[in-house]
């Protein structure tokens, strides 16, 4: 028999704010996190600016020493944690660890430690002199670790690689264990921080992102015809997943439950979507299955959209089979015209953003629209430039990954 499965902590580290309260209000208001790269010169690179994450230093949540051993990654997991934990009030004296577990993404993880120690030893004598915390920093699991060694949580513990559908995977996997009884609560979501010589330089090389160096802040246009690729974010989401009636005995703030989720591939390209949107058409029907629900039960669809040229049209080609004429009463949004593409983390914090849009009744906007592109049915409502009230019954998350991956993970009211 399966069980309910609700929201009860969230946190978040992101671009546009560096707690919950922040991001969902300046996600509201449109604010961009784009400007100019302050990590490292980039004058040499095609692109020169990124969605970073500001006013931040590690050790202002985190001892010095601590903070050493972690690459930004992994810090950025265990402050967004921090703050989720804190939100959901759980007493790690009360509920049972055995059954608490952490599921985490990354798409990447410790690009930066890894830059790092092949730098200095491409530059060295040739003599080996690594680091010893070098792969224990870098490796993608290692996120989730520190979480289940600093709150005791000793269930199901792993990681998630599936580029920028990573965190959504996670968040999946953690709605299932415990909706089938393996496990009561999951500390889930992503983390990411690729801001750097090589993650600028290796997407560059592979024109995925803008190069719009005049005008960072309406780099990312979504849907708009003028869109020429993503603008690099970093960050982390994190959210507590907990079994209904576990949450209701202790009094827990719920937020909203997850009811659904579901994983498809495009099996098309490595970097490429499906041209006709196949594998986003079959992730949505089956995340909506999953829900025992209708395409007609949703309000709002938090939208992969990374204002690519090809990205964009195949998704809303795969809304369009998926809704047919539901599709013109949907809000469509992409809230990565905010924030940027937070890469493995960007999974987690739309679901954030879809949690708050259900919990809220207002659905975030898709800043920087100027044109209209005709190759994008412009009779859909893509919340162009301006927050939306309405209610919000049930929200979709959307995200896709290079190799083909597709995730999808459906919120609605408790």
């Amino acid at each position: 028999m399966s069980r309910r499965v609700v929201v009860t902590g969230l946190g978040a580290l992101t671009p546009v704010g560096n707690n919950i309260s922040d991001f969902w209000r300046n996600l509201l208001d449109g604010v961009s996190g784009a400007g100019p790269i302050t990590r490292f010169d980039s004058t040499q690179f095609k692109t020169q600016f990124a969605c970073e994450v500001k006013d931040f230093a590690p050790t202002d949540f985190l001892d010095r020493k601590e903070a050493r051993k972690l690459d930004m990654y992994a810090i950025y997991a265990m402050v967004a944690v921090s703050e989720a934990m804190a939100d959901s009030k759980l007493d790690l004296e009360q509920i049972d660890l055995d059954r608490a577990g952490v599921i985490w993404g990354s798409g990447i993880g410790g690009l930066d430690t890894f830059l790092k120690e092949c730098g200095d030893f491409a530059t060295g004598s040739g003599v080996p002199r690594f680091n010893p915390f070098f792969i224990p920093k870098m490796i993608a699991d290692i996120a989730a670790g520190h979480i289940s060694i600093k709150y005791g949580f000793r269930g199901p513990n792993f990681a998630t690689v599936s580029a920028c559908a990573s965190s959504t995977h996670a968040l999946i996997d953690a709605f299932n264990y415990i909706k089938w009884g393996k496990a009561d609560i999951f500390i889930s979501g992503g983390s990411e921080a690729s801001i750097n010589e090589a993650g600028v330089g290796g997407f560059n090389a592979m024109h995925a992102l803008s190069t719009r160096n005049d005008s960072p802040q309406t780099a990312s246009r979504p849907f708009d015809k003028d869109r020429e690729g993503f603008v690099l974010g970093e960050g982390a989401g994190a959210l507590i997943l907990e079994e209904y009636e576990h949450a209701v005995a202790r009094g827990a703030n719920i937020y909203a439950e997850i009811v659904g989720g579901a994983m498809t591939a495009d099996a098309h390209h490595i970097t490429a979507p499906h041209p006709d949107g196949i594998g986003a058409t079959n992730v949505m029907r089956l995340a909506i299955e999953d829900a025992n629900m209708a395409p007609e039960d949703v309000d709002y669809v938090n939208v992969h959209g990374t204002s690519t040229p090809l990205g964009d049209i195949a998704e809303i080609k795969a809304i369009q089979n998926v809704f047919g004429d539901h599709a013109k009463n949907l809000n469509i949004s992409s809230t990565k015209s905010m924030t940027g593409h937070l890469l493995g983390a960007a999974g987690a914090v739309e679901t954030i953003a879809a949690i708050l849009s259900v919990k809220n009744n207002v659905v975030p906007p898709t800043i920087n629209h100027f044109t209209d592109d005709p190759e994008i049915d412009s009779s859909l409502n893509y919340t162009f430039n301006k927050a939306q009230k309405r209610e919000v019954r049930t929200a979709i998350s959307n995200t896709f990954g290079f190799g083909g991956h597709n995730a999808c993970v459906m919120v609605k009211k408790v």
